[in-house]
């Protein structure tokens, strides 16, 4: 006989495999969508100054396509998550309670709703900054492959500041996380200085959580602004007037939804230490086979 120990989150994702597959797919073409839509503005552009209409039609064709995507995903989304936080927070609570710590229970329901939080949130913020990273990379080098160069000459210096961003953030959350475990016992206890400290801390956790954030956001917003005022420069040096009013507005769309993909970066590492600080404080199934 060999036991298996399992997160309880673990077990609901293998459960509900096929609903995420179908709701992560929607989430995916619905970016597609969103990624391709300033190239077909371009085509659209371009194509009604030489007086022809079918890069309009394109465009428009692919923007209702995006449209009834992410319409059906939003539909879809709700219904998927509410279930997986249902079985995942029942899961969760029955698992604790054997420890008879109502402390913990109150402590492991909220975690289970920021689980359930980042699949249903957190986790889209990292796919959309994929696509506008890697999908606004291809495009570039398609119009200009020095704008790419600029851009792949910035994305080395963010991920090594998210690296050290992350492992403090990982270290904030623990902390945060520590006094949250002790919040309903130093409730019910009812001492009023127990109550005031334990208010204080949670305060000095996220202001410290806060500040990491403000820093590397702000570090990460020079690298960006590197990243435009370069292509700006670039893209309208001498040699380079003959690009069209359609391929301008192409490059520089790209410009800016990489830009958003570099700002998405500090968000999703602070979410994704939380995430591996939370699935550690989760109870353990086991299961023998």
């Amino acid at each position: 006989m060999t036991e298996i120990r399992t997160t309880s989150i673990t077990r609901v994702l293998h459960e509900f495999r096929y609903q995420l597959a179908l709701t992560y797919t929607l989430f995916a073409l619905e970016m597609l969508g969103t990624l391709m839509r300033p190239y077909f503005l371009g085509v659209a552009v371009d194509g009604l100054l030489a007086g022809h209409y079918s890069g309009l039609i394109r465009l428009t064709v692919v923007h209702l396509a995006w449209l009834l995507i992410g319409t059906a995903r939003h539909m879809y989304d709700t219904r998927t998550f509410t279930a997986i936080y249902t079985s995942f927070v029942t899961r969760v609570l029955v698992r604790s309670g054997a420890q008879r710590d109502v402390s913990k229970l109150s402590a492991h329901s909220t975690l289970a709703r920021q689980v359930v939080d980042f699949l249903e949130f957190d986790f889209n913020y990292v796919i959309e900054a994929l696509y506008n990273v890697i999908g606004s990379l291809v495009i570039l080098y398609l119009y200009d492959s020095t704008v790419t160069l600029i851009c792949l000459g910035v994305l080395l210096p963010v991920l090594l500041l998210s690296g050290v961003y992350g492992r403090a953030t990982m270290r904030l959350s623990q902390g945060k996380h520590d006094e949250l475990e002790k919040q309903v016992d130093i409730i019910a206890g009812t001492d009023a200085t127990a109550i005031t400290t334990h208010y204080h801390a949670l305060r000095r956790w996220q202001i410290r959580l806060s500040d990491q954030e403000a820093w590397n956001f702000g570090a990460t917003e020079v690298l960006v602004l590197l990243v435009i005022t370069g292509s700006l420069l670039v893209t309208t040096s001498m040699g380079r007037t003959t690009l069209q009013v359609g391929g301008i507005i192409v490059i520089y769309n790209y410009i800016l939804k990489f830009a958003a993909g570099l700002e998405t970066v500090p968000y999703t590492i602070q979410r994704l230490s939380a995430l591996k600080d939370i699935l550690r404080r989760i109870p353990t199934d086991e299961v023998s086979s």
